[in-house]
């Protein structure tokens, strides 16, 4: 059976890229601001390593640490365990961290490579709309916050690395996953398509149909009500909350039904 979307082979080839570039920023860039907003350079690096840990953790150990409290939403816990993290390790140099960082990437791409892609996830892919997800979607999830954090230090210090489509197009992939979710409270006439084309060369083209009060996954078989272009650069950005829907909405085509199309706008595929 084939996998929807591989991407646990990667894994690799992009940590050693985050390696690479960590080991030669200097003590500014370190300290350069990103587009996570409230977080730096180094935030970012310690958030990553907080990924590869909290996973060998809860997954491969199934020590779960901090629990949810009863009363706590999943992203403000969520927000609650990378803000403690991020602010811990501003006591640790860069140095311990990138060393940190490359032992536990090893430890980390050896368990999710030891998984079987079709067996159901510890932890479902909540911004998809699904309840439960195969491990394959998860190890898919898991490589696209990998890469948007490493590209947003990237771009923070101006070192180019990994736009190009081997790393970036399964990205796209799995980010488009949560189309059909975004347009759950959208009523539409029964048939209606909307197409989203993503330009660049990592990009491409998807389609969903309202069909029995429910939007999906389709082929275009007809002239769609509504067609959503965005180019790869701003896409990233606007589905991990890294610019404004006012900005967003100034980078976007749409032809056909406006209303229908802008409602991409509200597509978020990080738990944010």
């Amino acid at each position: 059976m084939n996998i929807p979307i591989p991407t646990v082979h990667l894994f690799q080839t992009l940590d050693q890229k985050l390696i690479e570039l960590l080991r030669v920023l200097t003590d500014d860039d370190w300290a350069k601001p990103t587009l996570a907003k409230q977080w730096f350079v180094k935030d970012i690096a310690a958030h990553l390593l907080d990924g590869n840990l909290r996973t060998l953790s809860m997954l491969r150990d199934r020590y779960f640490g901090v629990r949810q409290n009863e009363s706590e939403a999943i992203v403000p816990y969520l927000n609650r365990l990378n803000a403690e993290w991020v602010t811990s390790f501003k006591r640790i140099s860069p140095a311990v961290l990138v060393d940190m960082l490359e032992s536990s990437g090893k430890e980390y791409y050896h368990y999710l490579s030891g998984l079987d892609p079709f067996a159901i996830s510890v932890f479902s892919v909540g911004w998809a709309g699904e309840q439960e997800s195969k491990n394959w979607f998860h190890i898919a999830r898991e490589y696209t916050e990998k890469w948007h954090h490493q590209q947003q230090i990237r771009e923070a210090v101006g070192v180019d690395g990994i736009m190009n489509p081997e790393l970036f197009s399964p990205v796209i992939k799995t980010f488009m996953m949560a189309l059909p979710y975004t347009y759950r409270d959208v009523a539409a006439v029964e048939g209606t398509i909307l197409e989203t084309i993503i330009t660049g060369e990592s990009g491409g083209k998807w389609a969903i149909q309202y069909s029995n009060k429910v939007w999906s996954f389709t082929s275009v078989e007809r002239k769609p009500s509504s067609i959503v272009e965005i180019n790869q650069q701003d896409a990233w950005k606007l589905f991990t909350k890294g610019i404004s829907l006012n900005e967003a909405e100034k980078r976007i085509s749409i032809k056909g039904d406006t209303s229908l199309g802008k409602q991409i706008l509200n597509m978020v595929s990080v738990m944010a």
